[in-house]
């Protein structure tokens, strides 16, 4: 069956909506809900962002792949829906691959299919009491995504009996010659191999007794990173609610992967973003060493209760994905990519610490030593988003107490936390300010915040509180233009 959509492409830059709170460089799609990233690839020079979408309502629903295309992960142009449901269910969450070698014999005429692998979810068999009613299929193109067809013998993974099987995370591991899914199952992952995209071999599980399982593992990915020629591999895993602020939230873990087996360097608890809004995030396939990360910026405890009207959600800013050793462990670090250089536009003054914010701006302070400070966002109606560090908890923290509406849901007005990992004495922070969302980064990345917020009107105020010890040794804040 081929899938494809009779509407036209929208090209209107999302920043022309002029809609309350729509950001104004974050992705959103131009109406209706949104959550997970999905099928996320690079090839042909273009970044695919595929993310679960329900065309019909601005609440979760019948999922389906909503579609966007990006040269430079800044500017999006949004393409018809991808995947639609069917008779095997709706189109959860998955990924997608560049099958170069053809591995899955799709490709036709030296055309490289790219290879959409996703979980059916069939409602009627939940609805039933069914344990088998999510399974892993796949789709492909042979036309650099634009049109995509449904694999005649689906699903290629059967569901053993497990609850919750789901999220597939492919890639090709290069020692063994062959593709790796990790799949979350219940409680934990499961690896699955295979020479061809179709037929799939069990090969081991990790995560029963480790790390956060305050609720269900989900979206999984699975990648090498290198520190200085050593090879670390990363194991992402989203798990809804047991965040470290309430919620969804994503961990990580360190360790080796040899085409079987995920042997951890850790068991502890570490999150990719301690902020309460960044979640089932994983990387885009098919782009070498470099790993881009991007986010679901929201919550899975008030998600279908914020106040947008047309659209909800948004996704992070992209980031890149790098380690830093500390002592004898390895963290990720998360930093924004340099793609979104392209929007800085003009310095902003700061006079008596306080600047003017017109729409989103970068604010990026150097300390020699850190010590407390408050970074303060707010309009005149005395609403405000406070960004700070408390020393004598160790602590950054978003403060949304009094941010503007907080209404709809009664633990959207937070104080939420993470703790400083130090790198070293000195500091670096970056805040990426759009008109409903802050993103902190800190400590070389290894700190990283996301916070949304809805004010009454945007914020046009910030000012910087640095206490008496607080010694700043660099300060500049630049404008960040729409995208367009």
């Amino acid at each position: 069956m081929l899938i494809s959509c009779g509407s036209e492409p929208r090209t209107t830059p999302v920043s022309e909506q002029k809609e309350q709170h729509r950001p104004i460089f974050h992705y959103t799609p131009e109406a209706h809900w949104m959550n997970d990233p999905n099928g996320m690839v690079f090839y042909n020079n273009k970044y695919h962002l595929f993310y679960q979408y329900y065309p019909d309502s601005t609440v979760w629903g019948p999922m389906h792949w909503g579609h966007a295309v990006s040269t430079d992960l800044v500017h999006w142009t949004n393409k018809p829906v991808a995947l639609f449901p069917d008779s095997l269910g709706y189109i959860f969450s998955g990924s997608a691959v560049a099958d170069v070698n053809n591995t899955s014999g799709f490709g036709k005429d030296g055309k490289v299919p790219l290879v959409a692998i996703f979980t059916h979810h069939d409602p009627e068999g939940e609805k039933a009491g069914k344990n088998t009613f999510q399974n892993q299929s796949i789709a492909y193109s042979i036309d650099d995504g634009e049109t995509w067809t449904k694999y005649d013998s689906n699903p290629v993974l059967k569901n053993p009996g497990i609850k919750d099987f789901r999220d597939p995370k492919v890639s090709w591991h290069k020692a063994t010659k062959k593709w790796i899914m990790t799949l979350a199952t219940l409680d934990r992952i499961t690896f699955y191999s295979s020479p061809d995209l179709k037929n799939w071999k069990r090969e081991s599980e990790f995560g029963e007794k480790v790390g956060a399982h305050g609720g269900v593992w989900e979206c999984p990915d699975l990648f090498p990173l290198k520190k200085d020629e050593k090879e670390i591999w990363i194991l992402l895993v989203s798990i809804n609610p047991g965040g470290p602020n309430g919620g969804s939230a994503t961990q990580y873990f360190t360790g080796q992967f040899d085409g079987h087996t995920f042997t951890p360097l850790q068991t502890d608890t570490r999150w990719i973003d301690h902020g309460p809004d960044d979640y089932a995030g994983v990387t885009w396939s098919n782009t070498g060493e470099r790993k881009i990360f991007l986010g679901w910026m929201s919550n899975w405890q008030y998600a279908n209760l914020v106040p947008t009207v047309k659209w909800r959600s948004a996704t992070t800013i992209p980031r890149d994905l790098a380690l830093e050793k500390i002592g004898e462990k390895y963290y990720i670090s998360s930093t924004p990519s340099e793609e979104l250089n392209v929007l800085e536009t003009r310095k902003v003054d700061i006079v008596e610490n306080t600047a003017d914010l017109n729409g989103g701006a970068k604010l990026r302070i150097t300390t020699d030593k850190i010590e407390d400070f408050a970074i303060t966002l707010s309009n005149d109606s005395s609403e405000k988003t406070v960004v700070g560090f408390d020393k004598a908890t160790n602590q950054y923290y978003i403060d949304r107490t009094t941010s503007g509406k907080t209404n709809f849901e009664k633990g959207f007005a937070s104080r939420t936390t993470a703790p400083r990992i130090a790198v070293t004495d000195s500091s670096d922070i970056t805040l990426i300010i759009d008109v409903a969302s802050v993103e902190l980064f800190a400590d070389r990345g290894v700190t990283v915040m996301t916070g949304i917020y809805f004010p009454t009107k945007d914020y046009s105020k910030l000012s910087i509180e640095p206490k008496e010890k607080f010694k700043i040794k660099t300060v500049e804040l630049t404008e960040l233009k729409p995208m367009k």
